[in-house]
C-alpha cells in the first residue's frame, strides 16, 4: 500500500522513518518545515508540498499534527480527494469530540478513518515500539493494523471513532498524576537527605515503583530537560482531560491539581522542555 505521511515532529518523524524502511510500496510526506521533509526523502520518501498531494497519491493517509484545529484544517484540506479506496488515519492526540466530527466529514466521502493516538515517547517511536490506541470500526482497524504495526509493537481497538483518544487522554492524565506524585515525594525526600536515585532505589523494593520515576530518575538527578515529550504538549493533554471530565460530568480533582502545575510550568516559560522539568514547579525553581 502506498502509504502517506503528514507531520514530522518530535514524534512523526520517527514514526514516519520505520514506515519507509519497513514498508514494500512508496511513502509520500509532508510538513511545513522543509528541513524535516528533505531528512525523510533522503532516506526514500517522496516529498510533497501540500497534505493534498500526499492524499491524492496514497492508499492509506496519516496525520500527526499538535493540535484539533491543526487535524481540522489537514482533513478540510484532503476533504475533496477523498473516495472509498482511501483509508485515513489521524495519530494526533486532539479533542475526541473533534476527532469524532472529522471521522464523520471524511466517512461522507466513502473513506474510512481511525483515530490512532501513541504512547510513549521519543525512544520508542525510533524503535517502533510504541503504544497505539485505535478507534474505529473494526474492518479500518483490522486494514490499518500493518502499518501501525510498523511503528508499534502494542496496538489495541478501544472502540468506535474517538475512543482511541479517549483512552490516551486517559493515560496521560494518569501519567500526570504519577508524575506529580514523584515531583512532590522525591522533592520531599531529598529536603532530608535521600537523592533521587536513592529515592528511586528504595521505592522499587515496595508497591510505588512506575515506569514514570524508573524512566526519568536518571534525567532528574542530572538536571537535564532535554525534550523527548515536551511540557507544552502534555499542558494540551491535561486540559483535554479536564474538558472531557468535564463533559462527562466526572470529578477529577487530582487532574485538576496536575492542571496547575502545568499552567505554572508554561509561566515558568519551561514549556519547550521535556514535561519531567515540572519538578521545577514543585521546588520552586
Amino acid at each position: 500500500m502506498k502509504v502517506g505521511f503528514v507531520g514530522l515532529g518530535i514524534m512523526g518523524e520517527s514514526m514516519c522513518e520505520n514506515i519507509v524502511k519497513k514498508n514494500s510500496d512508496s511513502v509520500y510526506v509532508f510538513d511545513f518545515v522543509e528541513e524535516k521533509v528533505k531528512k525523510l526523502e533522503s532516506i526514500g520518501a517522496i516529498a510533497c508540498s501540500s497534505s493534498k498531494e500526499v492524499c491524492e497519491n496514497v492508499d492509506v493517509f496519516i496525520s500527526m499534527v499538535p493540535k484539533s484545529e491543526h487535524s481540522k484544517a489537514v482533513y478540510e484540506e484532503i476533504l475533496p480527494v477523498l473516495d472509498s479506496s482511501k483509508l485515513c488515519i489521524d495519530m494526533s492526540t486532539i479533542d475526541p469530540s473533534v476527532s469524532v466530527e472529522i471521522s464523520e466529514k471524511v466517512k461522507k466521502t466513502g473513506a474510512e478513518f481511525i483515530d490512532a493516538p501513541v504512547v510513549k515517547s521519543k525512544p520508542a517511536a525510533i524503535a517502533g515500539k510504541l503504544g497505539i490506541y485505535v478507534g474505529g470500526s473494526k474492518s479500518a482497524y483490522e486494514k490499518a493494523l500493518p502499518i501501525l504495526k510498523m511503528m508499534g509493537e502494542n496496538v489495541i481497538r478501544l472502540g468506535d471513532n474517538g475512543k482511541g483518544l479517549v483512552m490516551k487522554i486517559c493515560h496521560n492524565a494518569l501519567v500526570s498524576q504519577i508524575q506529580n506524585g514523584v515531583n512532590e515525594t522525591s522533592t520531599l525526600a531529598a529536603a532530608n537527605g535521600i537523592d533521587i536515585l536513592t529515592f528511586a532505589e528504595a521505592i522499587s523494593y515496595g508497591g510505588g515503583q512506575n515506569f514514570y520515576l524508573d524512566s526519568k530518575k536518571e534525567s532528574i538527578n542530572k538536571e537535564d530537560y532535554t525534550t523527548a515529550f515536551s511540557i507544552e504538549n502534555m499542558h494540551k493533554d491535561v486540559h483535554i482531560c479536564a474538558n472531557l471530565a468535564k463533559e462527562s460530568n466526572v470529578s477529577m480533582p487530582g487532574e485538576l491539581n496536575a492542571v496547575s502545575v502545568y499552567d505554572k510550568a508554561l509561566e515558568l516559560g519551561i514549556g519547550k522542555e521535556d514535561f519531567c522539568a515540572t519538578i521545577k514547579v514543585v521546588k520552586g525553581k
